[in-house]
């Protein structure tokens, strides 16, 4: 979906397929032709963006085979899909039964990461549609947190300027412009904006930014405002941002919201949760850890790393962090020029909510997604955007 900002520039929202498990490309071409186009025609456009995950074997063939990529192209174009963003930060086996800490290997000391991000921008580079001329993608914030020393430090930051050098040189031989963002997120060696400020100065390249995650400015409880505007006066541009909502619990010492909260501790992904104290941030790496004992201090409201349905706030005792997407969304496209171009709804973990609230089927999966970009299109022509054919 593409929007007309009042400075006359494109604003691109899109929703990010990483919900649908697919690990080769005919597992793409699938999703594409199962839910994708669903979505679309749900929503009544002829056009619609969405934001493509690729796992490794699905960004070796595309990179490798010209024929599988032009195939690709095709088979968009043929169901009014458009791709100007990917999302490049799960490796492989996102839709496994449990992904937890997995989803950050390889991490940015690894060769493999450098080498799959640079298969995704050149694919990407191709994938963009004839008017378009810039991409993004979002990616690991260089690793978790644990096992990161100086030397991993060092080889990252080497390895991001050696991604920066190549995205030159891509666009120097296609004239595409594609930019990279590293996604901060709760437990990570870049877990806040803030944490994100030094990396990037000591890269030092337009071309490599940050994806803001709303669902994950919110668990770690950053300021929008704040945020974006340390980022702004800093000269990071912001690559991408995912309109994503956590999960919100106002009195988390009270019985029922911890069986409320209980029952959004599932084994797939990893949920981290956070809390605001008299010293600062506490947190634990999972909300199933949080809820056992006295591991978080609960005298002030929880968030936990849960991507909720945007339009589908949970059953009270608990809520979501909508009014921080919003808040977000003002800030990144509400004022004279837009901070970024790039918006993708990132909702992965419907068929991890509660039994009773995931979809039964993929009819009803289609209904959620296309009522998400709903809400999202409905935010941004509150804002003054203009919804293009």
């Amino acid at each position: 979906m593409r929007f007309r900002h009042p400075d006359g520039s494109t604003v691109h929202l899109a929703y990010c397929t990483n919900v649908h498990p697919a690990e080769t490309l005919d597992g793409v071409l699938a999703q594409l032709r199962d839910h994708c186009e669903p979505v679309r025609r749900r929503l009544g456009r002829d056009r619609l963006g969405i934001g493509l995950w690729l796992a490794r074997d699905a960004a070796r063939t595309l990179v490798t085979d010209p024929s599988a990529l032009r195939g690709l192209r095709a088979e968009l174009d043929l169901r009014g899909l458009e791709v100007v963003t990917l999302n490049g930060f799960p490796y492989e086996g996102f839709g496994a039964e449990e992904v937890k800490y997995r989803v950050y290997k390889p991490d940015w000391a690894d060769p493999e990461r450098l080498d799959h991000t640079t298969a995704l921008a050149r694919v990407l580079a191709q994938l963009l549609p004839d008017d378009v001329t810039d991409g993004s993608i979002s990616t690991l914030p260089l690793a978790w947190r644990t096992a990161y020393d100086d030397e991993r430090a060092a080889t990252a930051r080497a390895a991001l300027t050696t991604l920066a050098e190549r995205l030159d040189a891509l666009h120097q031989l296609t004239g595409r412009s594609i930019r990279v963002g590293l996604e901060p997120e709760p437990g990570c060696v870049v877990e806040t904006t803030a944490d994100a400020l030094a990396p990037l100065a000591a890269i030092g390249h337009d071309r490599i930014g940050i994806c803001v995650d709303t669902c994950h400015l919110a668990t770690s409880f950053e300021d929008p405002h704040t945020a974006l505007d340390a980022l702004t006066q800093a000269r990071v541009p912001v690559v991408k941002s995912q309109l994503s909502a956590a999960l919100h619990a106002a009195h988390p010492h009270l019985p029922e919201v911890r069986t409320a909260l209980a029952a959004f501790d599932e084994p797939r992904f990893l949920h981290q949760t956070r809390t605001r104290t008299s010293a600062g941030l506490r947190g634990t790496d999972d909300l199933g850890e949080a809820l056992a004992g006295d591991a978080l201090p609960d005298a002030s409201p929880w968030r936990a790393h849960f991507h909720v349905p945007l339009h589908a706030a949970p059953a009270a005792p608990l809520t979501s962090t909508l009014a921080v997407l919003r808040t977000a969304l003002t800030r990144l496209v509400g004022g004279p020029h837009p901070l970024t171009r790039h918006l993708e709804v990132e909702t992965y973990t419907w068929q991890a909510l509660p039994p009773e609230l995931r979809p039964r089927a993929r009819a009803q999966l289609a209904d959620g997604i296309a009522a998400e970009l709903t809400l999202a299109r409905d935010l941004l022509t509150d804002l003054g955007l203009k919804e293009l054919p």
